[in-house]
């Protein structure tokens, strides 16, 4: 099994005035070409002269302290003259994002740090950083040197950054000083790879080593296009296969940290699903995410979304699948109003939803596709109810069995599963089931289901 290992890297470019920031921008549509003489060789040295410079070695230091006095006993009572104990060091890499002492880097290259200092390519200072904000569900930070007229990165655009295009990354890796290395852009919006809670990776081959983390990738005009963050490797070390926080991403989150010190992220309360292949049949929209369940006390709920919803867009941006979804509504801050597109039994509808206060991650994006054969059910009764422990406010049919080998039980269904609803039939009773059965027979028909409290949605012919 690969071994996640965290790395440090850095990007942005910006000027930032009262808590905001303004990035330095590179021009848009950008022509992509190879060399074209034949006695041309192909170099991006001037381009790496003027990105080099915006990309900092950072290092940090973590105090142990003896006993069971903790750190913040001896900072009140000895300040910065705490005594001498055994302290920890690493490194890692940042990129400056303002004129003014700006930085980005990775929250885990200063997390738990006591002491931030940062080193300047072609300057013999050593700077103590302060932290502006951090945002561990990103793993993005932003902290700030005291400094003028600072060599700041600039900002690539997102629809700019395309597969195969060749990229460089600086960094600070092991700790051997300013490094540059070279690859391609892999792949585009990786996520689920489990490193950060809100994943939507550039993918790259360009060498990331421990100590790059936090630093910049490039393209070859010298423009940020996201901020190293982590390699995918058995060994810990280089092994082709980097991920790097993309730079609207990076924008959006530094945007945040520099104006409040924190991010906060907007909240619906819906479970959602993606539009399987059987699921195509029963709405025009093709592409979006489903509505599985909606949260009580919830915006959704007061919003009036229901199950089956399909959200194709918010604000008129494309929806195409639930991950799209999530990255949308926590791009939002709370109590920000979104307009979204929604198709209900064969209707185009718009909702005014106002968002809430994310304190988690409650987008769930489960789906299964199974045949409804095999299962026997029964009401819920105290018997098991207590057996499967199912609380006394659900309701519905439960899974008491599944028939071994049986296309239920190749498909997942499992003991203890709470049919709950069949497209718009809530399900109460065996009654409600067979008549909802009934209802659609010869039909395709959602069927949506509790399992341990997450909603689940399934296609039966």
């Amino acid at each position: 099994m690969l071994k996640k290992t965290l790395l440090l890297t850095t990007l942005l470019g910006s000027t930032l005035f009262a808590n905001s920031v303004t990035f330095n921008h590179a021009p848009k549509n950008p022509k992509h070409r190879l060399p074209s003489s034949q006695n041309e060789i192909l170099s991006f040295n001037s381009i790496l002269n003027e990105s080099i410079d915006a990309v900092v070695n950072i290092s940090t230091r973590t105090i142990n302290y003896k006993g069971d006095l903790n750190r913040q006993f001896f900072k009140e009572f000895f300040g910065n003259q705490m005594p001498p104990q055994k302290s920890e060091n690493s490194l890692g890499s940042g990129v400056i994002i303002s004129k003014d002492g700006y930085i980005v880097t990775n929250n885990h290259v200063i997390d738990g740090a006591d002491e931030i200092s940062v080193t300047i390519n072609h300057r013999d200072r050593e700077y103590i950083a302060k932290v502006i904000g951090r945002d561990q569900g990103s793993d993005l930070a932003v902290i700030k040197i005291e400094a003028k007229d600072l060599k700041a990165i600039t900002f690539s655009h997102k629809k700019d950054i395309k597969l195969g295009d060749v990229v460089f990354a600086i960094g600070n890796p092991f700790g051997v000083g300013q490094t540059v290395t070279q690859g391609i852009i892999s792949a585009l919006n990786k996520y689920g790879v489990g490193i950060n809670q809100y994943e939507n990776f550039i993918q790259t081959d360009a060498s990331i080593n421990p100590g790059n983390s936090g630093g910049a990738l490039i393209d070859s005009r010298g423009a940020l296009i996201g901020i190293n963050s982590a390699i995918l490797s058995p060994s810990g070390g280089n092994n082709g296969i980097g991920f790097t926080i993309p730079i609207d991403m990076v924008k959006n989150i530094v945007t945040k940290l520099v104006r409040d010190g924190k991010v906060e992220r907007g909240f619906m309360g819906v479970n959602i699903s993606k539009v399987t292949k059987e699921l195509k049949a029963l709405y025009e929209h093709k592409e979006g995410a489903i509505v599985t369940n909606v949260q009580h006390g919830s915006p959704a709920e007061k919003a009036q979304l229901q199950r089956g919803d399909l959200i194709y867009a918010i604000n008129n941006k494309a929806v195409t699948n639930p991950h799209d979804l999530q990255q949308i509504v926590v791009s939002f801050r709370p109590h920000e109003t979104i307009t979204l597109s929604i198709e209900r039994e064969g209707q185009e509808i718009k909702k005014e939803l106002k968002l809430a206060n994310m304190h988690g991650d409650t987008l769930a994006t489960s789906a299964i596709d199974k045949d409804f054969d095999g299962l026997y059910l029964n009401e819920l009764n105290d018997n098991n109810r207590k057996q499967f422990g199912i609380p006394s406010h659900i309701i519905g049919v439960v899974v008491e069995k599944v028939t071994h080998n049986s296309q239920a039980y190749i498909d997942g269904f499992s003991v203890g599963d709470i049919i709950i609803q069949i497209e718009n039939q809530d399900i109460q009773t065996l009654e409600d089931t067979e008549k909802a059965l009934n209802l659609y027979k010869g039909k395709a028909k959602r069927i949506y289901i509790n399992r341990g409290g997450e909603i689940l949605l399934v296609v039966k012919d």
